[in-house]
């Protein structure tokens, strides 16, 4: 018998073309929650959009299930949590939309710079407004990209074209990176004062909500359009919509929203806004991409290759004993961007211990995967964490020892960053239930639970810190959960690592590192 591949919603032919002729082929729709739950347990690959919600329930009664695939970026309507505890790969089609995001930011500039919405709208009302909607060129202007990922690359190479002059602001790429596509590398203040266009290619995380608000905005060139077909809640709309009102900003063209789906935002209100429902990947090119190619990787997931686009889990042959550490590596490797804010030179994936009788090598992409998870807007997988580190100048390593000297297995992430510092992050697995914790963070001893929510701060060792921690983070309304300190002698310097039971807010641990004087002072929430 054939195995069966369950298509829950409505594919393009190239789909069926590309999962060819060995696999017996159902369909369901996968809004139809009965239907979906009838149809799964037979089903060893189900292929959805974003109609169909795989969770725990339909995982749990999808016994033969190998592969969920979801023709998309997106992944909200998949539990990959739950699926990786069910041994179920999860795969996507991270690179299918890129072109067609990165022409529709190109598409919402032209747009906004020469009053294409308001012109359309009142000439289709019967009005003639030929001298009300006069616009500027693109020509010797200069655009500032927010994030220089594969996207933000797309839309500099496509806006070099028009003649315009591109900087770019991305802490994770290197200036000679930049420097090779035609974009120059620059503060994130040099860009909001020295851009025409603004156009924002970031990942939507702790750092970058809001990042556009009252305070950015106040920084940019008076007259600046600003661009964004990333992710809702980068930009202010609020503090948007005061600064095209103050004339601040000259217009905008947004395709994402705080919350979605919206019919109603400030900028609603304001005719140099062009606006348009989260169309990224709303392409016919974009949608036959994303079925071929998550038809491929189940072809090779049935066939227990390596699959490029998996999110929680490789392909191939890995050890039991190896698959609880995957998760533990990656978060050490997002506990590590947090730390060090910025990408190493050179990263040592350093395993220590029994595990290394086995085959670990996969913990290394589980590294870099997590190394870039959090400042990318592209998803990571285990295929292209390599060769985004390749491209940010980073060299990776896996380095093994049947010898570990506080735990039975401990792996340490050692990176040296381009100044010459180095830092640190160990974690291990303890007990039965295999407990992740953080065993140690530049060069202080810790035994951590990993959180949700963690903050790490450094500071010279002194009375009274302590109470300035729980003072003003109880003035926030934010709970500690767990706190250790740690200490390499008395009066040195201390660090300090918190699990909270909520996100600690920009302002309020600006507050603390600045009360407390601390040299660093970072947050990690590890969703």
């Amino acid at each position: 018998t054939k195995p069966v591949v369950l298509i829950a919603e409505v594919l393009s032919p190239a789909t069926l073309d590309a999962l060819g002729p060995d696999f017996e082929v159902r369909h369901c729709d996968g809004a139809d929650r009965s239907a979906l739950l009838a149809a799964l347990p037979a089903a060893e690959a189900v292929l959805i959009r974003s109609a169909t919600t795989m969770d725990a329930e339909a995982i749990s009664v999808a016994k033969a299930l190998k592969v969920i695939a979801r023709a998309g970026v997106g992944l909200d309507n998949v539990d990959v949590a739950a699926a990786t505890k069910a041994g179920v790969m999860v795969v996507n089609a991270p690179t299918s939309n890129i072109t067609s995001a990165a022409e529709l930011a190109v598409g919402l500039m032209l747009a906004a710079a020469r009053n294409i919405a308001p012109a359309n709208e009142a000439l289709k009302g019967g009005a003639w407004k030929r001298s009300a909607y006069g616009g500027v060129e693109l020509l010797d202007k200069t655009v500032g990209i927010l994030g220089f990922g594969r996207i933000g690359q797309l839309v500099a190479e496509r806006l070099k074209a028009f003649g315009m002059e591109v900087l770019a602001y991305d802490p994770y790429v290197s200036a000679q990176r930049a420097g090779q596509l035609g974009a120059r590398l620059v503060s994130l203040d040099e860009l909001l004062a020295e851009s025409d266009f603004i156009s924002i290619h970031l990942p939507k995380n702790a750092e970058t909500v809001g990042l556009m608000g009252a305070e950015a905005l106040a920084k940019v060139k008076p007259g600046v359009i600003i661009v964004n077909a990333a992710r809702g809640g980068i930009i202010d709309e609020a503090a948007l919509a005061d600064a095209i009102a103050s004339g601040r900003v000259g217009g905008a063209g947004i395709d994402v929203f705080a919350s979605e789906p919206t019919t109603a935002s400030p900028l609603f209100g304001h005719e140099s806004v062009v606006v348009t429902p989260h169309l990224g990947a709303s392409t016919d090119e974009a949608q036959e991409k994303a079925g071929v190619s998550v038809a491929k990787s189940v072809r090779l997931a049935l066939a227990g290759d390596i699959v490029p686009d998996a999110v929680n889990v490789a392909g191939g042959v890995i050890a039991e004993e190896v698959r609880p550490g995957i998760d533990l590596v990656e978060k050490l490797g997002r506990i590590f961007t947090a730390v060090a804010g910025t990408v190493p030179v050179q990263l040592d994936i350093d395993v220590r211990g029994e595990i290394t009788e086995f085959d670990v090598s996969i913990w290394r992409l589980s590294a870099l995967k997590g190394l870039f998870a959090d400042i990318t807007v592209e998803p990571v997988t285990y295929v292209n964490a390599p060769l985004m580190a390749a491209e940010r100048g980073c060299e990776a390593r896996l380095l093994t020892s049947p010898v570990a000297e506080d735990f039975r297995n401990v792996t340490l992430l050692r990176g040296t960053l381009a100044d010459g510092s180095v830092v640190t992050v160990a974690g291990t697995l303890t007990g039965p239930k295999m407990v992740q914790k953080i065993t140690g963070v530049n060069g202080f001893d810790l035994e951590v639970p990993i959180s949700t929510h963690m903050a790490f701060l450094s500071y010279e060792d002194r009375p009274g810190v302590i109470g300035a921690f729980g003072r003003l983070l109880g003035d926030a309304g934010v709970n500690i959960a767990g706190m250790q300190v740690s200490r390499q002698e008395q009066g040195g310097k201390a660090l300090v690592v918190l699990t909270l039971d909520s996100a600690i807010p920009t302002d309020v641990l600006a507050a603390i590192a600045a009360e407390v004087d601390a040299t660093l002072a970072e947050v990690v929430t590890l969703d």
